[in-house]
């Protein structure tokens, strides 16, 4: 009997070990160029050896669906060819003349995603949720032919109902209607009545990306649709940070404040490029081809009419997830930093960067470019608060202006280059956007529109209070310890 054991304990003892051994080689072969993020595993499977498997297996590695992916990337193909024979004829829409600051970003989207940038726009900046509720509210009162919208939370209550009202009205007078959000930050939405509510009235609603226990060693569980879109008969659309959620009742005892977000609302020609990326989503989700209704000629006629001088933006959309373009986010992010030459605002509410994006920040400051980085005083996640104060020590070293918003939960994402080049969308500068959620930004060339975005990050300044590094660099040692802490394990959040 004792001999049984024996043979048991060793069984037991070498498998452990090869199980150890084979997450180990795992790891280095996929994450050989990123020495944080192999560090920061290792050290997990080895402290906290059974935890620490466990949390890899689960999140180590970008697993996000073969079989999506697979079909994303099919779908998104067919999608794109026929998007780009159907508007080959409206050449006036394209432009190819950018900034200099602009240049490279548009070019990098143009190769990775094979859409030129898109000029004829009219774009409207946003910063108040209730006027955007009414402004959204007005657009799908008005509609004819289709509403699309995509949201990671919607959360019944205050406003948002009326916007729920109005589409079910929308639906009811023959605007088809379609409703995609995320299965985990709306989970409390379909737990009510609303979706059987609006799919009586017609409105096609699609529960993405569902969460299922059984289904966490086939996909990563925290790949999430994160993009915020609405898209009304295919020629107003709205993208920007904000949920659907009324801000006088969400998240109320998570003592942050009220959350504050911005939206684009824009007419043009970059409306049926976002269209695209929403059949793309839609056709993936419910395996329905919609992509031949995601076409407004009258959209693509405004390049040719001299009464729409006024719609001057030359845009460009970039969006993330399974099917798209591999880690075109995080190129986009590093070529605009890179292109920086006198001045760089960002604002994020999570703040956990790549080492290469936090490398060319510090090196952009390290060269003269004036840097800020406008971040939240108080945020919802302890765990990405923690993390973020990990870097801003070589941040502030580098000569980085770090701002802490005092005024509320800032949740706007926002990147401002020379006042030239912006990026608005749902990106926030950490690990889960730029690489594996549903995300969408889009990139502006414009100086009037810069200045536009900048007057809006001043005000966030105004309202914030600058982290001082002689301050900083006395703060107490139980503190750094935490971060540092949190530094290694910062690559896995």
């Amino acid at each position: 009997m004792k001999t049984f054991y024996t043979v048991i304990n060793l069984i037991i003892f070498f498998s452990y070990w090869l199980i150890i051994l084979y997450i180990t080689i795992r790891i280095l072969i996929k994450h050989r160029s990123t020495a944080p993020t192999v560090m920061s595993w290792l050290l997990a499977i080895y402290i906290i050896p059974f935890i620490g498997i466990i949390a890899y297996i689960l999140l180590g590695e970008l697993n996000i669906g073969k079989k999506r992916t697979e079909r994303g990337k099919e779908i998104w193909l067919s999608c794109i060819t026929k998007w780009i024979d159907n508007n080959k004829k409206y050449k006036n829409n394209y432009t190819i003349k950018y900034s200099k600051v602009a240049k490279h970003i548009f070019n990098l989207c143009k190769y990775r995603q094979g859409i030129d940038g898109l000029t004829g726009n009219d774009i409207q900046l946003l910063t108040n949720t209730n006027d955007t509720m009414k402004s959204i509210i007005r657009d799908i009162n008005m509609a004819n032919k289709s509403i699309d919208i995509v949201f990671y939370i919607w959360k019944i209550g205050g406003i948002v109902d009326k916007v729920a009202e109005s589409l079910i009205a929308a639906a009811r007078r023959g605007v088809y209607c379609r409703l995609m959000l995320d299965s985990a930050g709306s989970i409390n939405f379909f737990r009510t009545n609303y979706p059987n509510i609006m799919k009586a009235a017609g409105i096609n609603v699609v529960e993405a990306l569902h969460v299922n226990i059984l289904r966490i060693f086939f996909r990563r569980i925290d790949l999430r649709q994160h993009r915020k879109m609405v898209i009304i008969d295919n020629y107003i659309s709205y993208i920007g940070s904000m949920n659907m959620v009324d801000p006088l009742f969400f998240k109320k005892k998570s003592g942050v404040g009220q959350w504050i977000d911005i939206m684009a609302r824009i007419k043009g020609s970059v409306t049926t490029a976002m269209s695209l990326i929403y059949a793309c989503d839609w056709e993936i989700e419910t395996g329905e081809h919609i992509i031949q209704n995601n076409y407004n000629k009258k959209i693509f006629s405004l390049g040719k009419n001299k009464d729409n001088l006024c719609y001057t933006y030359a845009v460009q959309v970039i969006a993330s997830g399974p099917g798209f373009p591999e880690g075109v986010i995080h190129q986009a992010l590093l070529t605009s930093i890179y292109a920086a030459h006198k001045q760089l605002i960002i604002t994020t509410p999570y703040f956990v960067p790549s080492h290469d994006l936090l490398h060319a920040i510090c090196t952009a400051a390290q060269r003269g470019v004036k840097v800020h980085i406008i971040i939240p005083q108080d945020n919802d996640s302890i765990l990405v608060n923690w993390a973020s104060r990990a870097f801003l020590t070589e941040l502030l070293d580098s000569g980085v202006f770090i701002h802490q918003f005092k005024g509320g939960f800032l949740h706007t994402k926002s990147i401002l280059v020379d006042r030239q080049l912006s990026l608005i969308g749902t990106v926030n500068i950490d690990m889960r956007s730029i690489w594996i959620n549903c995300e969408i930004t889009i990139v502006i060339d414009n100086s009037k529109f810069g200045n536009i975005l900048r007057r809006i990050q001043e005000d966030y300044m105004s309202s914030s209070k600058i982290i001082d590094a002689i301050t900083w660099s006395k703060r107490p040692y139980w503190q750094r310890i935490i971060e540092r802490i949190f530094y290694f394990f910062s690559p896995l959040l």
